[in-house]
């Protein structure tokens, strides 16, 4: 069974949020964290970048047939996290937009048969690939209610 359209849009659209924030607070606000033991909207947009290609190679792993195992993705264990937390918002932006556009590529040339190969998670267990884009939609969706949230709670109004 191919991708739902729900599914195949949130994957076009659902990160574009990131882009608004981009425009409506500085890379300054965005660093802020609001709460000091937990991550600012721009650690949560780095995590966002530095896990899709990640994603990609989970992708890739899953196409091969192998059955392949996944521990659970630490953004702290990545050392593409800390990479990607030197970068400017432009440069995220523009990683974003060019691993997304792989992402998608990959995904719909998916037939229905690679969509229904699996990979294992090591807290969820077996997993289809359509399970794991769900599941990766899923967590991004966090990560973006997050970010809003603390770009709410800076104290600051958004720049006119």
């Amino acid at each position: 069974m191919p991708l739902s359209e729900s599914v195949l849009g949130r994957l076009h659209n659902q990160h574009e949020i990131i882009f608004s924030w981009m425009n409506d607070y500085g890379e300054k606000q965005l660093k802020e964290r609001v709460n000091p033991d937990k991550w600012s909207a721009y650690e949560n947009i780095v995590h966002l970048a530095a896990y899709q290609p990640a994603f990609i190679q989970r992708i890739e792993a899953i196409f091969a047939n192998q059955k392949p195992q996944f521990a659970a993705y630490k953004a702290e264990n990545d050392p593409w996290f800390y990479v990607y937390l030197e970068k400017s918002l432009r440069e995220l932006a523009e990683d974003i937009k060019r691993t997304r556009f792989i992402i998608i590529g990959l995904l719909e040339a998916a037939g229905d048969e690679q969509l229904q190969y699996w990979g294992g998670h090591a807290k969820y267990g077996r997993l289809s690939l359509a399970d794991w884009v769900e599941f990766f939609l899923l967590h991004e969706g966090h990560h973006l209610f997050t970010g809003f949230m603390l770009t709410r709670q800076s104290g600051k109004d958004r720049p006119s």
